[in-house]
């Protein structure tokens, strides 16, 4: 396995961050626009299949939280010297708005400081002013997370994009819900969700591991499933904020989730959803959000 022993000129770290990031970002058509040290501007091109939801046509919010983490990451990256492998530890994301349907979204990811073995990054993502966020996110990712150099170790570049597409599914839960399907999350008897595992979820390739953005999207679609089904509710609730804490790394196998209700109010609504793989008593990630509910007439919003 190569490896960078030497400090990267900062020209060439930013182009082997645009060549060499996670198989999920190449997939998807996250580009990097626009660099400065420890600064990174992305976009995302709009696809039908990012959908959350058919009858609005607003993207899953799982697609801004792969984003802002993968745009933070590359930020982290522009911040150090090409020879230091990082990993999310946590990342919050606070929605502002549903996306505008059909419009590409864009991110900018700040990290404004490092230390030994932190960095800590902010980002906001937007479509047509940074002013009128669509999200906006903060993280912490560490530094010299494993052996591994994904702007070393391989070329992304030479990866074959993967079909961009949801399978039909009419009968299923996720009707309306193009990205879920995309995933392959499918629901189990007892309640809880499965994600399988797809080179397409990849984040670090040379280890394996399941692309962090993934994750949370999967949690934050358990928990959207879950509550709903909890309160008997028909149309799904809205994000307000999700917190994912990055606990094992994701290995190549299927990933399981569940959802408890921490509080429910009229308006407002608080979660937290935990995901593991061939242990539910060791999570690989845990989630804390909030959801806004439908408004019931003559009641009080929270």
């Amino acid at each position: 396995m190569s490896t960078i022993s030497t400090t990267l000129p900062f020209e060439e770290l930013a182009e082997a961050i645009k060549g060499r990031r996670s198989d999920y970002g190449h997939i998807s058509g996250l580009q990097l626009d626009r660099f400065a040290p420890a600064e990174a501007w992305s976009s995302l091109p709009y696809r039908p299949v990012f959908v959350g939801d058919t009858e609005t046509g607003v993207l899953h919010g799982g697609v801004v939280t792969a984003m802002l983490d993968e745009s933070c990451g590359m930020a982290v990256q522009l911040a150090l010297d090409g020879t230091r492998a990082i990993a999310t530890l946590d990342l919050r994301i606070d929605y502002q708005k549903p996306a505008t349907p059909g419009l590409d979204i864009k991110a900018h990811s700040v990290c404004y400081r490092t230390t030994r073995s932190i960095a800590f990054v902010r980002a906001t993502a937007y479509q047509e002013s940074e002013d009128d966020p669509v999200a906006t996110a903060t993280a912490c990712f560490m530094i010299g997370a494993n052996r591994t150099n994904m702007l070393a170790d391989r070329r992304m570049d030479a990866l074959g994009i993967a079909a961009l597409e949801a399978p039909e599914d009419p009968d299923g839960p996720f009707v309306r819900s193009p990205f879920a399907r995309w995933l392959g999350i499918r629901v189990n008897d007892d309640g809880t969700l499965t994600m399988p595992f797809s080179p397409k979820i990849i984040g670090n390739p040379i280890l394996p591991a399941i692309h962090g953005g993934m994750t949370g999207a999967f949690l934050e679609t358990t928990a959207v499933m879950g509550v709903a089904r909890e309160l008997g509710t028909a149309a799904p609730p809205k994000p307000i904020g999700l917190t994912v804490n990055y606990l094992r790394s994701g290995r190549a196998l299927d990933t399981f989730a569940n959802v408890s209700i921490v509080k429910q109010g009229r308006r407002i609504v608080a979660f937290e959803a935990r995901a593991w793989q061939d242990d539910a008593e060791k999570p690989i990630a845990t989630a804390f959000g909030h959801f806004m509910l439908r408004p019931t007439p003559g009641s009080d919003e929270e």
